[in-house]
């Protein structure tokens, strides 16, 4: 839960961080991808399953230190509480 409330608090502060967010993991066309926050990224490995890791280039190589993988309707449900709390206008 520590990677999902630092997620939260970094990448959910603004409405149109919020609304990029909740567009790529409503959006049906996308069927698997990445979306690159200002810290974390969200990696889409079908219409239901995510991971949200944070990713650090160390001297020229790739490293993740942390992941949280998570359900799409749960992911969703946490954002949206999040942001209703930041006073976001939330989609649905």
């Amino acid at each position: 839960m520590e990677i999902l409330q630092s997620f939260l608090q970094d990448e959910i502060s603004d409405q149109e961080f919020y609304d990029g967010i909740i567009e790529f993991i409503y959006s049906l066309n996308i069927r698997s991808g990445e979306y690159e926050c200002n810290h974390y990224i969200i990696k889409k490995m079908d219409h239901f399953n995510y991971i949200i890791y944070d990713e650090y280039v160390i001297e020229g190589k790739r490293e993740i230190h942390g992941s949280v993988s998570i359900h799409k309707g749960k992911l969703i449900r946490i954002i949206n509480r999040y942001a209703k709390k930041q006073g976001f206008k939330i989609k649905k």
